[in-house]
């Protein structure tokens, strides 16, 4: 329940100030161009709270019930009479140039809005991943072009990619474009080489919600290292003598180099008996383990999810203490859970640490932070970047080639609200930065009720030399009520399936 209230509150604040400041953008430049503002709405409905600025104008503002728009109501001729001394501020009045620049506006604002928004961020210093890569699938496509695990990303089709979100950004940019992701790679030695993803034809596959590193065949990292923070008692970890600190070096001579290999490895051999080579206080030891077993159904053990660090937004480190911030990793899960239905999977009840060695801290730690005037230019460098991407999305999906799973309605937004409230205010500030984008995006879209469809209509008169007939502007006014109730419709459904998924 405290979360489900974060989420309503976080929700609202982020809605309110959004579109405040797109109604805000509609209203300064409409003053600055002479028009008439009659009323500021935030929210619709009837106003819980109002006032009436002062003269000449006398603007009523208004805080309504409904926290889910706003709007900002001009003089126009077609709403009723206006006095002869007025009329030349009436929206129909204004030179046409003027509406749409006054139209305009509210979606300017909102990419302004981003713009000031990651300035602060980059100003302030955003804490950031590198993007190391993790567990690499065997027989997936990042294995088949050469990826391995502990790789570091360099660049992304010759784009430089310092953190995570950069790479993610990169990769779905490349996606985009021609199907063939060509990634710059460094190992842990320092040694570059390049390679390509081929995913032509996979695109909607890939941009599901959440499918993209599992499509791709590779976890955002680094690895973690096969160490044994803890067994259970009675388990058969504890009988082969296992014993925390241990750190798995072979199973049956077979080099063991990471934990998701001997996660894999255990898994995948339920009832066997295994020959294990293990570093114990910088000697090496010999121990046989009877692997346990499990069917779906009996016991549940430990937790399904694995969710690392890397994968989540940079600045979600401010979650945890300042002492642990870069080292929590990944949930503890024990070592045999079962996960699929009917599956016979090995368990042993080992347990895996929870933080990196701090060697590996160093190396996978970094900051985005620049300058007062640097990161003004960053800010927009980034808020372009988002809006060009976005724009792509829904090209893309408008042509089939991107999931429609990726249109998320206020029950996802709200969640996402919640969760970076919770996460600290860069966290926050980079959530209303993309929904902001968003918003500016979607409100110049060409369809009435939008003001893309106003801007449209402004453009029509101008080529006609005549105001459209009261008739094709209702007709486009009913289009666009049905385009909206279908994508209400939509988004809904889609936000419902992600909770029952």
């Amino acid at each position: 329940m405290v979360d489900v209230a974060l989420s309503i509150i976080a929700f609202i604040v982020a809605i309110g100030v959004l579109v405040s400041v797109h109604e805000y953008g509609h209203f300064w430049v409409a003053r600055k161009l002479g028009f008439k503002v009659l009323r500021f709405s935030v929210g619709f409905g009837r106003p819980f709270a109002r006032w009436t600025g002062g003269a000449p104008d006398h603007v009523e503002y208004w805080l309504s019930s409904v926290p889910l728009g706003g709007y900002v109501k001009l003089l126009d001729e077609r709403e009723g009479p206006v006095d002869e001394a007025e009329r030349h501020r009436a929206f129909n009045r204004r030179p046409i140039p003027h509406r749409i620049a006054v139209l305009a506006a509210g979606p300017g604002f909102n990419f302004l809005f981003a713009i000031v928004a990651y300035w602060v961020m980059f100003v302030s210093g955003v804490p950031a991943l590198k993007p190391i890569v993790g567990a690499v699938s065997d027989g997936s496509i990042a294995a088949v072009a050469g990826v391995r695990a502990d790789d570091e990303i360099m660049s992304v089709g010759g784009r430089p990619t310092a953190t995570w979100e950069q790479a993610v950004v990169a990769i779905l940019d490349e996606l985009l474009a021609d199907g063939r992701i060509e990634l710059e790679l460094s190992d842990v030695d320092g040694n570059s080489r390049f390679a390509e993803l081929d995913v032509r034809g996979l695109e909607s596959e890939l941009t599901e919600p959440d499918a993209l590193f599992s499509g791709l065949g590779f976890r955002p990292g680094p690895t973690m290292p096969p160490d044994i923070e803890r067994v259970d008692p009675d388990s058969p970890a504890e009988r082969a003598g296992l014993m925390a600190g241990d750190r798995v070096l072979a199973v049956d001579a077979e080099p063991v180099d990471n934990w998701q290999s001997w996660l894999e490895t255990i898994r995948s051999r339920p009832g066997e008996t295994v020959s294990l080579l293990v570093l114990r206080e910088n000697r090496e030891a010999d121990l046989e383990l009877r692997v346990g077993a499990a069917e779906n159904g009996g016991e549940r053990v430990g937790t399904a999810v694995t969710r690392s660090l890397q994968s989540l937004p940079n600045d979600i480190a401010e979650r945890v203490p300042d002492e642990e911030r870069f080292g929590v990793v990944e949930l503890t899960m024990r070592i045999g859970e079962v996960e699929e239905g009917g599956e016979r999977v090995g368990r042993i009840g080992a347990w895996r640490p929870t933080q990196l060695p701090p060697e590996v801290i160093e190396r996978v730690r970094t900051e985005e932070r620049y300058g007062v005037v640097e990161g003004l230019f960053q800010g927009a460098a980034k808020t372009w970047e988002m809006t060009a991407l976005t724009v792509r999305m829904l090209v893309r999906m408008v042509v089939g080639d991107v999931s429609l799973r990726n249109v998320s309605g206020p029950i996802s937004i709200a969640a996402y609200a919640g969760d970076s409230a919770e996460a600290g205010l860069t966290a926050f500030l980079s959530f209303l930065s993309i929904v902001s984008i968003s918003l500016g995006i979607m409100n110049l879209l060409p369809i009435p009720l939008l003001d893309g469809g106003q801007i449209v209509y402004q453009v029509a008169e101008l080529l006609k030399g005549s105001p459209l007939s009261e008739r094709a502007m209702l007709i486009g006014q009913q289009l666009g009520i049905v385009f909206l109730i279908v994508l209400m419709s939509f988004v809904f459904y889609n936000d419902i399936t992600r909770m029952f998924s």
